[in-house]
């Protein structure tokens, strides 16, 4: 990840001016260590921090056009940047950096090439000819990007808030799948996928079709492969992040497949580097290395403490730029991880990010009561991922000049996905289906397994053993408790958000809390914990504008609003953990039972197995 800053329209142009943008832009330069770059052209202002994944030698920022008559700063990788150029064979290329294509598409086709790109991305472009610019953000929100305002009338854009929270009177989060255009003075979506509307689909389910389109779907001569394959473009070490769970084993084990025919092996060489991260004994760290060693990975991994991760708080809060509890759980072991990872010289690591907003695998969805809110909550979740899981995957990751990529959150998987008929993602004990069925169904083959079976059908285990029940009762009611974006706050041990708790207690009184809604009367927070950390954040983004990007809301196991709904009980005592949920999944569970579904889940693991047997006798 790269930081980028731009200034459209400053009143002042003094060297003065010139000056404060460097430094502006010098707190973006975690996110770009490689090397800095600045236009000026009157009173605007381009700035870059680049992180060197494609092309390291040439591809520094800002970018140009061949007579330098547009300039475009960029965060992001543009995968199908080689089919790109070949529309544009009559324009001259002056670096190998992917991103450059941006401003040779603007000269041939104006303001309307979004669309065409495929990857993530945040931009800002200037068109000197006539001082015009246009910004945009990629479909889902992969990258960060903010928008803001001045006193003097200047606008303003940066990968994140620190960059122009001092300098502008208001800002807020650029809205993924939108572009902005100075000509017009107004901010457009130019994504409009038939999803995004929240239209049921009627395509039948065929996991032939989403496999391929996840792994391989393109091959083209001049293509990368889609999804994991295509995001192995780099010219710099890399690797994948592995919990062992379903969605970063399933990326791990693409990865490793495919990984001796990308050109990356030819400089890297073909053995995949995997890395994860928990307290010692947590069992993400169990899971993962079982997964290593069945894909034949080089695995790492990395132990930290409570008071280690304690200590990193304020530190994580400043670069996350969020105060929303969950969020802030789950980037702290993901934010030392990666300082971690950057020492071992890795740039660039894939990750497993949406799947779970896209196949409605949060506990929650076992209470959707039809297929139509089942899919406009799933469309609801991926449109709310700028703010959650992409900011964190992120901003931990960019905070120490790591990349993150996400096969998940390609444009045309997400499209073949959410065709899907929905009836096919319903949680059905009944059929055996668990969550993300659909997914762990596609990838189910016996010729050539991605997974052993237990794995790939392995319902995630969520507390370590010091969590206070036998090994039994934590697999039948807490095996899928917390969301995904929850994976390194949970999977790398339970006692990691029971010490938050403890040291949130001690910092903050009964009192305090009580008169939290005098104090932060929008978002007010409701546990010590919340309170803790808000007080961080308004240290370092004190303006209203700040605390306004960060959601609110009632939320059960991080559902949406409007999916609270779904159950009168949920309303009564909303929280966005997973534990709100305990009674749904206690309850599917024991309608597996009944339905005497053990023999329709493929192969569970013996353990599992042996808990449901024992269950069952007592019951």
């Amino acid at each position: 990840m790269c930081g980028i800053l731009a200034v459209f329209g400053c009143v002042d142009n003094s060297q003065a001016k010139r000056s404060r943008i460097i430094e502006l832009s010098r707190r973006l330069r975690h996110r770009g260590p490689d090397w800095s770059g600045l236009h000026c052209h009157q009173d605007c202002y381009l700035a870059h921090q680049r992180l060197a994944i494609v092309d390291p030698a040439s591809g520094d920022q800002p970018l140009y056009n061949e007579d330098k008559s547009v300039v475009v700063t960029v965060n992001g990788e543009i995968y199908n940047h080689n089919q790109l150029k070949e529309k544009l064979n009559s324009h001259q290329f002056r670096t190998g950096s992917d991103c450059e294509v941006i401003a040779h598409l603007y000269e041939e086709y104006g303001e309307d090439f979004v669309d065409m790109l495929d990857g993530m991305f945040s931009f800002v472009l200037l068109d000197t000819r006539d001082k015009s610019f246009i910004a945009a953000r990629d479909a889902i929100g992969i990258t960060p990007l903010y928008i803001g305002w001045g006193l003097d009338g200047s606008v303003w854009f940066a990968s994140e808030m620190k960059a122009l929270s001092d300098d502008c009177e208001r800002f807020m989060s650029f809205l993924p799948g939108h572009i902005y255009s100075s000509k017009q003075g107004e901010i457009r979506r130019w994504y409009n996928p038939p999803w995004y509307l929240e239209k049921i689909p009627s395509t039948p389910y065929d996991p032939k079709v989403l496999r391929e389109t996840f792994e391989k779907a393109c091959f083209k001569p001049c293509a990368l492969a889609l999804a994991v394959f295509k995001r192995l473009m780099t010219d710099v070490p890399f690797g994948v992040l592995l919990s062992g769970g379903l969605d970063s084993s399933l990326v791990a084990a693409v990865a490793a497949r495919y990984l001796a025919y990308s050109e990356a092996a030819c400089q890297w060489g073909s053995q995949l580097h995997t890395f994860c991260v928990g307290l010692k004994g947590s069992p993400d760290l169990k899971a993962a290395r079982e997964v290593a060693d069945y894909i034949g990975t080089r695995h790492h991994e990395f132990h930290f403490t409570v008071q280690e991760g304690i200590d990193a708080l304020e530190e994580v809060i400043y670069h996350i730029e969020t105060y929303d509890v969950t969020t802030i759980r789950a980037s702290t072991p993901m934010f030392l991880m990666s300082r971690k990872i950057k020492s071992l010289g890795v740039k660039m690591v894939l990750s497993g990010e949406g799947s779970d907003e896209i196949f409605g695998g949060y506990l929650y969805f076992h209470k959707a009561p039809n297929k139509e809110e089942f899919h406009e909550e799933t469309s609801r979740k991926i449109k709310a991922l700028h703010l959650y899981d992409c900011l964190r995957a992120n901003k931990s990751t960019s905070a120490w000049g790591l990349e993150a990529r996400v096969p998940f959150l390609d444009k045309e998987f997400i499209n073949v996905a959410m065709s899907i008929d929905p009836e096919w993602k319903m949680i059905r004990p009944d059929l055996g289906r668990i969550e993300k069925w659909v997914l762990r169904n596609a990838f189910d083959d016996d010729q050539k397994p991605y997974l052993p079976k237990h794995i790939l059908y392995r319902q995630k285990e969520q507390f370590s053993d010091g969590v206070g029940y036998s090994w039994i009762d934590a697999i039948i009611y807490l095996h899928i408790l917390y969301r995904q974006k929850e994976q390194f706050s949970d999977g790398v041990g339970y006692s990691w958000i029971d010490g938050l708790k403890d040291h949130a207690e001690k910092q903050v009184t009964d009192t305090m809390l009580m008169n939290a809604s005098f104090i932060y009367p929008e978002n007010t927070p409701t546990t010590k914990e919340g309170y803790y950390y808000r007080t961080i954040f308004e240290k370092f983004f004190p303006k209203n504008a700040a605390r306004s990007t960060v959601p609110g809301g009632p939320s059960v196991a991080c559902s949406t609003a409007k999916a609270v709904e779904w159950d009168a009980a949920w309303a009564k005592n909303p929280d966005p953990s997973g534990r709100a949920a305990l009674g749904v999944h206690a309850s599917a569970y024991e309608e597996t039972i009944d339905a005497n579904a053990m023999d329709l889940i493929k192969s569970p693991s013996r353990k599992i197995q042996k808990g449901i047997e024992e269950k069952t006798a007592t019951a």
